[in-house]
């Protein structure tokens, strides 16, 4: 059975679907390639909130105007939220100048250590990655969820096993020319989607894997990842495909395998994004 078959099978898909490297030849036209914007900035602290002054008092009935109680003192304001307090602006430039300089222990180190937000207040241990630190392959998803908090690796559980399926189908495999990270590397309680600053704080980890990698395709798992890659808020089935671009490297969009357990007629699209991946890889290979 070839790969593409039981690619098909694994998903659930009935019909074969002809990726487009096996229909008849045409001329090709370049991929487009959705500009890259300059990596994230630096995170500011939010600036200190000053209570509004109190209105006068409201004059009572019947009492002249002048005898209007008067406004009473101005409450002390208000202390600045506690976020990002640790890594105010400055700083986390100097911060992100040092993690882009890191060889992979260091690096590993870094996230082990790290304490640049709330998350690491409530994480049981890092999730910093897996797979082949040389790869031509890496897939960048969202979060930990509480499998991979407990167990330190990104992507198990029967998400992980989906996803260890689909890899198999295109002939690869964990860490076999692959590697799988995510854009955070605490699990943010409950599952709740990521914060903003939670992003901000990761993203320097995540830009230096991808660095020291040096993959010639990346695959972005789910909305979020996609979203973060790109610096966009463009909806996950507009960003699909469209061959992207995160700091030179091509960057293919597809569903998170959770997503995909849920939702089965997206399967097949999967597979779509994944043939047009393998022919992203297939070019970049042929160009090097």
């Amino acid at each position: 059975m070839s790969r593409r078959a039981q690619f098909l099978e694994v998903l659930g898909i009935q019909t074969e679907w002809v990726p487009r490297a096996s229909r008849p030849a045409q001329p090709e036209a370049p991929a487009r390639v959705a500009a890259q914007p300059a990596a994230l900035p630096a995170s500011e602290p939010p600036a200190a909130v000053t209570a509004a002054p109190v209105a006068a008092a409201v004059v009572q009935a019947g009492a002249p105007l002048a005898a209007a109680a008067a406004p009473p003192p101005a409450r002390e304001p208000v202390a600045p939220a506690l976020v990002s307090a640790a890594v105010p602006g400055a700083a986390q430039a100097d911060r992100e100048a040092a993690i882009a300089t890191m060889d992979w222990p260091a690096l590993e180190a870094a996230v082990a250590g790290c304490t640049a937000c709330g998350l690491c207040q409530t994480r049981t241990s890092t999730v910093f990655g897996v797979g082949a630190r040389q790869a031509e392959w890496m897939l960048v998803g969202e979060a930990p969820g509480e499998n991979e908090d407990l167990q330190g690796e990104p992507f198990v559980g029967q998400a992980g096993k989906l996803l260890d399926n689909m890899l198999g189908a295109l002939g690869l495999a964990r860490g076999r020319n692959v590697f799988i990270a995510n854009v955070l590397k605490c699990r943010p309680p409950g599952n709740r989607n990521p914060e903003a600053d939670e992003a901000a704080q990761c993203e320097p980890f995540l830009r230096r894997q991808i660095a020291l990698v040096r993959p010639r395709v990346i695959v972005a798992l789910g909305r979020f990842a996609a979203q973060s890659l790109l610096r966009t808020t463009t909806p996950i089935g507009k960003l699909r495909g469209t061959v992207h671009a995160y700091q030179g490297i091509p960057v293919v969009v597809t569903y998170h395998p959770a997503y995909l357990l849920r939702t089965l007629t997206d399967k097949a699209r999967a597979w779509e994004d994944l043939c047009l991946a393998r022919e992203v890889h297939d070019r970049a290979g042929a160009g090097a």
